[in-house]
């Protein structure tokens, strides 16, 4: 999705690099471009809408200027995406000597499985003791492929062939783990094509 995301705005960007004449309706389909892309990849409307407005703000107050606008508007698209993923706090970090439940969550296909293998990796080298919990019983493979990447780590796996409700397999998995004083136990879920409302709930 990311990788899509990116050729997208890149593709958008190059048009309005190679236009002859910079002006509000090349600018305006520009936007309009970045605008689809940023909400295929389910960017919050709120913000793709926000990120409009101050790209078309900028080019408004700078055209009154002279200035140069093709240069001006290819800076303000990039200073707006930039914020975009800006996040106002800073990021969670587990506390040694207690237990910490991560969870992740997200799209079918998004690497879920992956990163919690590597995420509780790059904790285990800082000298938590994490371990990793597989609550997606929707995948076909999904146990094996956490349990092999467990194993490769040497961090603790806990899931079952048998259990079918990933709720409970969630619920024992962080029981017995705190029960037995890991100090990061991240849960993998199931990903779904699209967020339906069935995901939510689980994810609840």
């Amino acid at each position: 999705m990311l990788s899509q995301l990116g050729q997208s705005l890149s593709g958008a960007l190059k048009k309005f690099n190679n236009v002859t004449v910079v002006d509000e309706n090349t600018l305006k389909t520009v936007l309009n471009e970045i605008s689809m892309a940023l909400l295929q990849a389910d960017v919050n409307i709120m913000y793709v809408k926000k990120l409009k407005d101050n790209i078309t703000m900028t080019f408004k107050l700078n055209e009154e200027k002279g200035n140069n606008l093709r240069k001006l508007m290819l800076q303000s698209v990039a200073s707006e995406l930039t914020s975009l993923l800006t996040v106002d706090k800073p990021p969670f970090k587990p506390k040694k000597g207690r237990p910490n439940v991560v969870m992740f969550v997200g799209l079918q296909g998004s690497g879920k499985t992956t990163t919690c293998a590597k995420y509780a990796h790059y904790w285990q080298r800082k000298n938590f003791r994490p371990a990793l919990i597989c609550a997606d019983t929707f995948r076909a493979g999904a146990f094996d492929q956490l349990k092999q990447n467990a194993t490769k780590i040497k961090v603790p796996f806990y899931g079952s062939y048998a259990e079918t409700d990933p709720v409970e397999i969630a619920r024992e998995g962080v029981q017995y783990f705190k029960d037995e004083g890991y100090e990061l136990i991240i849960v993998d879920t199931s990903g779904r094509h699209k967020q339906e409302q069935d995901l939510f709930d689980e994810m609840k």
